[in-house]
């Protein structure tokens, strides 16, 4: 690699370090937190946070930066969760109007579950997952939907990544998640109790592409008082054939 090459990359991974800063809140950032969040010189954030205003990656508001609308632009060209979202929007409202709980969009990202969509159920708490959040495969219910349809040796290399603790009812046995994916694996439901937020519930089921392959996974969440299992599970199942049928009828020469 040549040293402008190298250059190059290196400005690239800085600038990645910068917008990764950020977090769910959005609530803006001066120059010195970035640098701290980011583990970058003070000098070096403020002549890159410059340059990604001009392209608009970031905004200024005064002395806080935020992200810029073009992140928000080029999410959107994401073909995968760009089809699958179309496809879902109705779908998951018709899910939080049957359930009453928090519907959630999931696709895998290596190791995690990335929600690419999320409807506030009718109960008074917000989901305790925003839209953007990356989630643990093992301690959702999204994750455990996606992780069940994956290879063996790819369940193998997770589970050897480890388990890690988010509540006390997080499972952490490797031999007993692999039970849970096998039930999920026969059943097409992931259950989720407590697992990642204290007090929540969640169901979720795998939704498959036309051919079969593994497009993503959608949930239902709430207080486990408030949420009636068999209704949440029928309407889970009728919403993923449902899901299934119109990515069939997104592409081109589908019947």
């Amino acid at each position: 690699m040549s040293d402008v090459a190298g250059d190059a990359v290196g400005v690239l991974d800085r600038m990645t370090c910068i917008l990764e800063a950020f977090d769910g809140d959005d609530r803006g950032m001066g120059i010195s937190e970035l640098a701290l969040r980011s583990g970058l010189p003070k000098s070096t954030v403020s002549r890159l946070v410059a340059t990604l205003i001009r392209q608009r990656y970031l905004e200024r508001d005064g002395k806080l930066i935020h992200l810029g609308l073009r992140l928000f632009e080029l999410g959107q060209l994401a073909e995968q969760p760009r089809e699958l979202r179309i496809a879902a929007l109705p779908v998951m409202a018709d899910l939080r109007n049957q359930t009453g709980g928090n519907v959630h969009l999931g696709i895998r990202d290596g190791g995690e579950v990335v929600c690419i969509a999320v409807m506030r159920g009718r109960a008074p708490e917000p989901s305790t997952v925003r839209t953007g959040a990356r989630l643990p495969l093992h301690a959702t219910a999204l994750g455990k939907a996606v992780l069940a349809h994956a290879s063996p040796s790819d369940i193998d290399d997770v589970l050897a990544a480890g388990l890690p603790w988010w509540t006390e009812d997080t499972i952490t046995d490797p031999a007993a998640l692999r039970r849970q994916l096998t039930a999920i694996r026969r059943g097409g439901l992931a259950a989720e109790a407590g697992e990642f937020a204290t007090g929540v519930c969640c169901t979720a089921t795998p939704v498959l592409a036309p051919g079969g392959a593994l497009a993503g996974a959608v949930s239902v969440s709430g207080d486990a008082d408030d949420l009636k299992a068999e209704q949440v599970a029928q309407a889970l199942r009728t919403a993923a054939a449902t899901l299934t049928r119109r990515l069939a009828s997104l592409r081109p020469g589908s019947a």
